[in-house]
């Protein structure tokens, strides 16, 4: 008797987790959906507003820094106040950050909304990816790593497809795009809302804002070659934010929203799909061959941006963006080896801490170098980023061991 009411007590706990997965991977869709969204509209801001390459590439800074600031503080926020909470606040910090973007016509409007969208996208990157791994199903066993670490890029690639057609085809192309990822964040708000939480409230919450950096012993020895994957991928992943609509332009000879939003999206989307791929290897091989691959795509880019070749560049994005899917949940699985549930969502704010720090520096760097070196000039020099990383992960890339158990620490 005992024993068939923990079979129905764990098919109901189940159930309730099916649900409370469903909800978070939905609403980490939507809230970087809501993120690509603004990418399609860069080209139509510095056309019909006169904002710069400069001036764009500081909304990218503006938005990572946001992020980065977040996971500082709050990263640890949802182990103490709850995983369901912080996500809709992370939820709503985007949600503002789009009715803010409604109508942009300065580019100090669009700083101010991506920073918001920053702030919303960091809180989400701990607490939803964190409510991901909590609740997802044990089989197949690598569909924890690759839904917490791929369902970004598959938010940003379904945003950017989403406007580009949008912008292109639908009315009201400056707004009308915010107001369905409005209503899809609102959605996702209610789902979140009607889930289990996985976390009961301990105290420490405003101890926990501390800004710390925090990852288990046992996985510390992992996290340089995990730098050294996310640093260039996610590098790569700003570039094609905020120099790829102007060299679309100005290069490749399309203007094209829809054509932008597409090419976003090959390199986000096709990490999705390759990040499945990964889980044929262990996490050491894994991320040797994505790099490697990696590199591939990366050549093919700068050599299509040379000779003005629009099919290569999108071939070769392809390349690149499944390589770094593949290489990416290949080191979050590796971190995420043998974690428990305190583990998680200081893990995962040290995982996008490292890749947003990859996103601003070089797009700070470059957007700084744009008005003295050109577009193909600034693609190379992140294709010797990709070759260095790519080395580094060959030569250093370990797997994950249970040798040392305990919570998480200060990374010194």
């Amino acid at each position: 008797m005992h024993d068939t009411a923990s079979v129905i007590d764990e098919a109901g706990r189940g159930s309730t987790f099916r649900l409370a997965f469903i909800s978070a991977v939905v609403s980490l869709v939507a809230a970087f959906a809501a993120v690509g969204s603004t990418i399609p509209l860069f080209n139509v801001y510095r056309a019909e507003d006169g904002f710069t390459n400069a001036g764009i590439s500081m909304t990218v800074v503006a938005y990572s820094a946001a992020t980065l600031a977040t996971l500082l503080v709050l990263g640890r926020l949802s182990n103490h106040l709850g995983r369901r909470p912080t996500s809709m606040a992370s939820l709503g910090l985007l949600l503002f950050g789009c009715l803010l973007l409604l109508n942009v016509h300065e580019i100090g409007i669009l700083i101010t909304g991506r920073l918001l969208m920053g702030f919303g996208a960091g809180l989400a990157s701990s607490s939803l990816t964190s409510y991901i791994v909590d609740t997802a199903p044990s089989r197949p066993a690598w569909l924890a790593s690759v839904a917490s670490s791929q369902t970004v890029m598959l938010g940003l690639a379904i945003g950017a497809i989403v406007s580009g057609a949008l912008v292109q085809f639908g009315p009201w192309p400056r707004s009308l795009v915010y107001l369905v990822i409005i209503g899809l964040l609102l959605l996702s708000v209610v789902l979140i809302a009607i889930s289990p939480e996985t976390v009961t409230r301990t105290p420490g919450a405003w101890l926990s804002l501390r800004p710390s950096v925090r990852l288990p012993v046992r996985a510390r020895y992992l996290l340089p070659v995990t730098a050294a994957v996310l640093l260039p991928t996610w590098a790569v992943g700003a570039f094609y934010q905020a120099f790829v609509p102007a060299l679309l332009e100005n290069q490749l000879h399309t203007a094209s929203p829809l054509v932008l939003a597409l090419v976003f999206a090959a390199y986000m989307g096709s990490s999705a799909l390759g990040a499945p791929l990964g889980s044929r290897f262990t996490p050491a091989a894994a991320q040797r061959f994505g790099l490697v691959v990696f590199l591939a795509g990366m050549i093919g880019i700068i050599t299509a941006i040379a000779t003005g070749t629009l099919v290569l560049f999108i071939a070769a994005t392809i390349v690149a963006g499944a390589a770094q899917g593949i290489a990416i949940s290949a080191a979050t699985r590796g971190l995420l080896h043998g974690s428990t549930l305190a583990d998680r969502a200081p893990t995962f704010s040290v995982i996008y801490l490292i890749s947003y720090s990859g996103a601003t520096i070089p797009a700070l760097i470059a957007g700084q170098l744009s008005n003295t070196f050109s577009l193909p000039q600034i693609a190379f020099g992140y294709g010797a980023l990709a070759l260095v990383a790519t080395v580094y992960t060959v030569l250093g890339a370990r797997n994950p061991h249970l040798g040392t158990t305990g919570s998480c620490r200060d990374i010194d």
